[in-house]
């Protein structure tokens, strides 16, 4: 079974119809999974919105609400805790990255004996249409995380993952990064503990041609990146860590909706 995790910050406007559309990829490719769409503390009534898919496919959605904007890395941890799968993916709510990609990470997975497929936007079968800024700032961050970490991916921000669910439980318990560097964090650790990563090639359509990256954001992706080399190299902070034990992060309140009609869990 595959749990896809879906994190959305003010996706009001489309988190129902790619909700839809990603259950309709997945019907079509005969894969057995669930969707868990993450509300990151949304102002826009994106978890409304993400409730109207749950009518439509209740028995394939689930609605996790995080009450607190705390940033993708944390909506994905959160999501993680509650994910059935033996199988684990992360997409993006944008659609930028079609879900159907998640077939060919199967085979790459299966070809590959790997233990988590990423996709690349250096992937040399990859198709990319996006601003020449994010292939600039993609290009430089991939040499400072080869000098930094010697990981052998060349991208590790692209926001359609695939994982064993073993590595997430191994790995997740262990970070600290809610927001700026959490892909790396990730992907680090998992090279650093011995499992596989394989790069897939993927088709972007960025749909948010308007957008720019701010210049704290990349500066707060940078101070993340030196703290987690701090944290790895110097520290050898993950390797004291337990493997195991509760792995949300923060100390936020979540709220899960498996149905509108339900009562409202807190936990």
């Amino acid at each position: 079974m595959l749990s896809i995790l879906m994190p959305a910050y003010n996706e009001a406007s489309s988190i129902a119809r790619n909700v839809c559309e990603t259950v309709e990829t997945m019907r079509a490719l005969g894969i057995d999974f669930e969707i868990l769409v993450i509300d990151d503390g949304s102002m826009d009534g994106t978890d409304v919105a993400a409730i109207d898919a749950m009518r439509a496919c209740p028995e394939h959605v689930r609605l996790v609400r995080c009450t607190r904007n705390e940033g993708k890395g944390n909506a994905l941890v959160c999501g993680a805790e509650y994910a059935k799968g033996e199988y684990v993916a992360f997409l993006d709510a944008d659609m930028d990255l079609h879900p159907e990609h998640l077939a060919g990470f199967f085979d790459i997975m299966n070809a590959r004996q790997a233990d988590a497929v990423i996709g690349s936007k250096f992937h040399p079968g990859s198709i990319v249409d996006y601003p020449l800024e994010r292939r600039i700032y993609s290009f430089f961050y991939f040499v400072l995380v080869r000098l930094m970490f010697g990981l052998p991916v060349r991208d590790t921000q692209t926001g359609i993952k695939l994982f064993r669910r073993a590595v997430l439980e191994t790995v997740l318990p262990r970070l600290l990064v809610k927001r700026f560097a959490f892909d790396l964090e990730l992907l680090a650790n998992a090279h650093h503990f011995g499992y596989r990563i394989a790069e897939a090639p993927v088709k972007i359509n960025f749909q948010r041609l308007g957008s720019r990256i701010r210049l704290d954001a990349v500066w707060n992706v940078f101070l993340d990146t030196l703290a987690i080399f701090y944290r790895m190299r110097i520290l050898h902070y993950y390797d004291r860590m337990p493997a195991t034990g509760n792995s949300k992060a923060g100390s936020q309140e979540v709220v899960v909706r498996e149905f509108d009609t339900r009562p409202i869990e807190t936990i």
